[in-house]
């Protein structure tokens, strides 16, 4: 009996029946004592030859019969001259198939892998291997060991398999000394390992906790944590007292590292009204380059198109339309001005007017780009206009570096090929991916960007469009007037009522927009289920999973999005006999579970029913679980027309359960019903624009699960999400404009 209460096993593996590198899941069979025995578990980089030692425990699959599952394991190197031939043969060593390993093992016996490591040029001896593949066969053996020794090293503090190689890719046979020398360099820039990893790599090596290389990692650290709060830059002194207090060191320790971060170039310090404000590099040339691009687009605007007016009255006359006079300035600006930020909340007719820019530019003869941050938003631009829409990362091309990190091939060198470009929900829209955007702008390039500045700011890092707005220098059009027809919709109305700080009507029972009062979560959370799995469904035909959307205003407690999505699985998904399901690092999914992608990952394969294919599955898409291969350790899942094959490891790391989601991940969504529960939500989510944003996302029905005392506190808090960026004032700088990046 090994450790921890479980079974060790030796022998060597005989044969890899399955073998998965993305996760390294394998499925072996092992030659253990007089048994045969087939093996599943985590075996990177396995080879047949190799004698393992596998601690785990028995299992009998329905399917399969009994196995050894691992858990953990240890590997040696073929000893025996037979080990050695079978491992070479297997293809572990590329360059060396089974006739040459034949050759190289009948000359050197059991010392050949020791000659083909320490002395390459002995190879040479065998028959049909030169010196120059002997030296290449010697590094692709070091190069496997190292690779083997690397994940070794850093499986023991919880690092996996695939981040490990990333690791080998930016230092190579180095990448052990690399560490020991500076654990700190593995949580960097594109590395993706947490620095709680490398901390407690660092700690076995008894570094001392005020290290300044230590103190500038922990300070790199809560910079780059905050891009997911969107902060794009911090308060000097803020950042000093954080990262003192989490690393457990004096506040002059953050403050000498804050300093020699700066001084070295891996930060950089903007003062802003007499407060200092540091960025990493990557957001200050990201805000720096939409500054400089944006008013060079005001010094060099494109050629006016004359005839507006005109154009305007011939739309009218053939449609039978009238636009308000705000409709018009806004189709005056995108003619004449060459940028135009179009906003407004539900009914106001900014499709209308955007129809009517796109229709007039078209007469006109130029070309015009519609663009949109998620395929939800650009599917809905598609069919409001008629034209043909595509989400920012489509157009923009995404491909990879040698460090597999996401680039966009359509930049400065490679323009996209248009006159006019439309960018659709910009309020979804962080700073990197804007300056993306305008990278691929050809020059005197038409710029249109609609958004609704009263929702939330994006997800990633910024705010974009509150920033143009607030910075006054840009052609902005903000329609708000409720027009005649949407009026009756009682989402419209109560939507613009929240954004002027008024209660909705919540008596009214004849309309789309409903309050059901609870006082108990518990109470609440059976009503929203009850809703969701047979209410709804019964009364308006509605799909549980498709149609009806429950949108919370955070993740915890009982009406947080956790708990709901537990109980609307169990209601709208339940267990039976012969439904799939998988289990993974303590996550249920299940056949036929609703799910949300919940990072952007610009790798994952998908297809379409037609053929075509592609790569990159983003924050927020929202799809149904169509299999689940325990045998192959994969779950495929439809998104909207692409079917997106995760193997279990990344399937638990991206993908969450989506019954109920929060608000903040439902933007560029709209959903044909939404619930929202409205009871106790945490009091730093208890705002105007987070219910706003939620109101908006519902087409048809939106009911409000919870207390009125709540909703009127929401609608009182009219604090925007405070957000520490730096577009606003590197555009107001050089009109001697003064304020706080964060808007306080």
């Amino acid at each position: 009996m090994a450790e921890n209460g479980l079974l060790e096993l030796n022998g060597s593996v005989e044969h890899v029946v399955y073998h998965n590198d993305k996760n390294q899941y394998t499925v072996l069979e092992m030659a253990a004592g007089d048994e045969r025995v087939t093996v599943v578990g985590a075996f990177p980089f396995v080879s047949e030859g190799e004698e393992l030692q596998v601690y785990g425990v028995w299992d009998t699959h329905p399917s399969f019969g009994q196995q050894f599952k691992a858990q953990a394991f240890q590997r040696a190197r073929p000893a025996t001259a037979a080990a050695m031939l079978k491992y070479l043969a297997s293809g572990a060593v590329k360059g060396v198939g089974p006739a040459t390993a034949r050759r190289i093992v009948d000359t050197f016996g059991e010392k050949a892998l020791e000659v083909i490591e320490q002395d390459p040029g002995r190879l040479a001896q065998v028959k049909g291997i030169t010196k120059e593949k002997a030296q290449a066969i010697s590094e692709e053996l070091k190069r496997v060991y190292g690779i083997r020794e690397l994940m070794a090293y850093l499986g023991a503090y919880g690092v996996r398999p695939e981040e490990a190689v990333l690791v080998w890719k930016q230092f190579g046979e180095g990448s052990l000394s690399c560490i020991q020398e500076d654990p700190y360099q593995l949580c960097g820039e594109g590395m993706g390992i947490s620095f709680a990893i490398a901390d407690g790599i660092a700690e076995s090596m008894e570094m001392p906790r005020d290290d300044l290389g230590r103190v500038q990692a922990g300070v790199l650290y809560v910079l780059r944590h905050n891009l997911d709060n969107g902060h794009t830059c911090l308060p000097w002194d803020k950042l000093c007292e954080v990262a003192a207090q989490m690393l457990g060191v004096e506040l002059g320790s953050a403050q000498d590292a804050v300093y020699t971060l700066c001084q070295g170039f891996q930060t950089r310090c903007e003062n802003f009204d007499g407060r200092d404000f540091i960025f990493l590099e990557r957001q200050h040339l990201s805000e720096g380059y939409i500054c400089a691009r944006m008013q060079a687009m005001l010094r060099m605007p494109p050629e006016v198109l004359s005839g507006a007016q005109a154009q305007i009255g011939a739309i009218e006359q053939h449609k039978g339309i009238r636009y308000a006079e705000k409709q018009k300035e806004a189709i005056r600006a995108a003619m004449e001005q060459g940028i135009l930020i179009l906003t407004g909340g539900p009914g106001t007719g900014k499709t209308t007017t955007l129809n009517a820019i796109i229709h007039i530019l078209k007469l006109c003869g130029e070309k015009v780009l519609l663009a949109a941050p998620t395929g939800r938003a650009a599917k809905r631009m598609s069919e409001l206009t008629g034209e043909e829409a595509k989400t920012i990362h489509r157009m923009l091309q995404v491909d990879w570096d040698e460090f597999d990190n996401p680039v966009f091939t359509r930049n400065e060198r490679n323009p996209l090929d248009c006159d006019c470009l439309v960018v659709d929900e910009l309020s979804m829209v962080d700073a990197y991916v804007f300056e993306s955007l305008l990278r691929a702008l050809p020059l005197s390039c038409r710029l249109v960007l609609v958004g609704d500045s009263d929702q939330l700011p994006s997800v990633g890092a910024g705010d974009v469009l509150g920033d143009l707005i607030a910075s006054g220098l840009f052609p902005t059009v903000q329609l708000k007037e409720i027009f005649r027809q949407s009026m009756e919709s009682l989402i419209v109305t109560s939507a613009h009522r929240i954004v002027e700080g008024k209660l909705p009507e919540l008596r009214r029972r004849d309309s789309d927009f409903f309050f059901m009062p609870q006082e108990d979560p518990a109470e609440a959370a059976r009503l929203i289920v009850s809703l969701c799995a047979q209410r709804l469904p019964k009364s308006y035909g509605y799909s549980s999973v498709s149609d009806i959307q429950v949108l919370c205003p955070g993740r915890k407690g009982d009406l947080g999005t956790v708990e709901l999505n537990k109980l609307l699985r169990e209601a709208i998904n339940p267990p039976r006999k012969g439904k799939a399901e998988a289990r993974i690092n303590g996550q249920l999914f299940r056949l036929g579970d609703k799910v949300m992608q919940v990072r952007n990952d610009y790798n994952l394969p998908w297809t379409r029913e037609d053929g075509t294919a592609g790569e990159g599955v983003f924050n927020g898409d929202m799809g149904v679980i169509t299999e689940i291969d325990k045998p192959g350790a994969a779950i495929r899942v439809q998104i909207d027309d692409k079917e997106v094959l995760y193997d279990f490891d990344h399937a638990a790391s991206e993908l969450e359960p989506a019954y109920a989601v929060t608000v903040h991940k439902s933007q560029g969504n709209e959903f044909t019903a939404v619930v929202i529960p409205v009871l106790d939500p945490p009091r730093q989510l208890c705002y105007r624009n987070l219910l706003y944003t939620g109101v908006t996302r519902a087409k048809q029905l939106l009911i409000l699960v919870g207390r009125r005392s709540t909703i009127a506190a929401m609608i009182e808090n009219d604090r925007k999400t405070r957000r520490y960026t730096g577009l606003a004032r590197f555009l107001a700088r050089d009109e001697g404009a003064v304020g706080d990046p964060a808007g306080g």
